[in-house]
């Protein structure tokens, strides 16, 4: 909303300005002493055209072409705009005739007098042409920002259910197994849910909060699994700023702890991380078995993040996927800002 006053306002200044300049033109470039004449033409009287310019400019581009040009009798436009450009003709003729008779006897400035009206219904019908199409444009690019901004919350929102369903899942194996290892995992949890609801409302988060997010989500993984499941976690960030999408990389780890932990004595899952010169390389590993089918929510949290990594970082980012020698690799190359 306040770009459209903004580009409002510095579209009337500029109305303003042109105008101002063609009526203040004679007084500028001629001197009194000719009656601030523009060649044979009176100063007055070129202002008093360019009034009358005026009139046919704004009649034309705010009145007949939005009331009659998009209808269905557009040949009504035509007869209108050639009436109102040809009422102009006998209206300076009669200002000529009763203040400055001895232009209209000099036929070579006929051209200079009556000629600008019809360039005039010209440049506002181009103008107004003009003005629509950025507009509708305009309109199309806010309307993409709209369905992508909702596309977005869409995508986020699904990421909170698939994630809790597999954090509850976590506690529940807790429960069983060892109680006293509750509460930890009931204080990185909360640590989880803070995050979520808070901190993922914004653009952008810095990304110590996105790696101390990994870094409890991790911590509760282990807390599952104890020794069951070699983990090997690294991050090297450096020491820059730098700002990225909430909850983008929890669904490459997820995948991870998901299909990497029933492959027996063998299960292992390899994090890192790493930062240079703003160039952010995530690596996720994990061993898994091809015996076994996946279930309905397999692939939803890596479709996700691809869909929010080509709606944000749009040829910001490489993403590669392969398996080899039951190895599940996953690479994301960010650029980050």
């Amino acid at each position: 909303m306040k770009s459209f006053f903004r580009s409002r306002y510095i579209n009337v200044a500029l109305h303003v300005l042109i105008w101002g300049a063609l009526l203040l033109m004679p007084y500028v470039v001629s001197s009194a002493e000719s009656g601030y004449a523009i060649g044979a033409i009176s100063g007055l009287f070129f202002s008093i055209s360019v009034l009358i310019h005026m009139g046919i400019f704004y009649g034309n581009a705010y009145f007949l072409i939005p009331k009659l040009l998009n209808r269905r009798f557009w040949w009504l436009y035509f007869i209108s705009a050639f009436v109102l450009t040809g009422l102009s003709i006998p209206l300076k003729w009669v200002i000529l005739a009763r203040w400055w008779p001895e232009v209209l006897r000099d036929f070579t400035l006929y051209r200079f007098v009556f000629a600008p009206s019809f360039i005039t219904l010209v440049i506002s019908f181009l103008y107004r042409i003009l003005t629509d199409r950025i507009r509708h444009e305009k309109e199309q690019e806010e309307h993409r920002a709209e369905q992508l901004a909702s596309e977005l919350k869409f995508l986020r929102s699904q990421i909170s259910p698939h994630f809790l369903f597999n954090v509850l899942t976590n506690l529940v194996s807790l429960a069983r197994k060892k109680s006293d290892l509750m509460e930890p995992a009931l204080i990185r949890l909360s640590g989880l849910m803070r995050y979520m609801l808070y901190d993922t409302r914004q653009q952008k988060v810095e990304l110590r909060k996105e790696i101390e997010y990994l870094d409890s989500y991790v911590e509760l993984q282990k807390l599952r699994f104890g020794n069951d499941v070699k983990i090997r976690y690294e991050v090297n960030a450096g020491e820059g700023h730098y700002m990225i999408e909430p909850m983008l990389l929890i669904a490459f780890v997820e995948n991870a702890f998901k299909h990497g932990t029933g492959s027996g004595t063998d299960a292992w899952i390899g994090i890192r991380l790493h930062v240079n010169n703003g160039e952010m390389t995530f690596d996720v590993k994990n061993r898994f078995e091809e015996q076994g089918s996946k279930d309905d929510s397999s692939g939803i949290g890596l479709h996700n993040v691809r869909a929010r990594l080509g709606l944000l970082y749009k040829n910001r980012h490489k993403l590669e996927i392969a398996e080899e020698n039951n190895i599940f690799q996953v690479t994301l190359t960010l650029q980050l800002t």
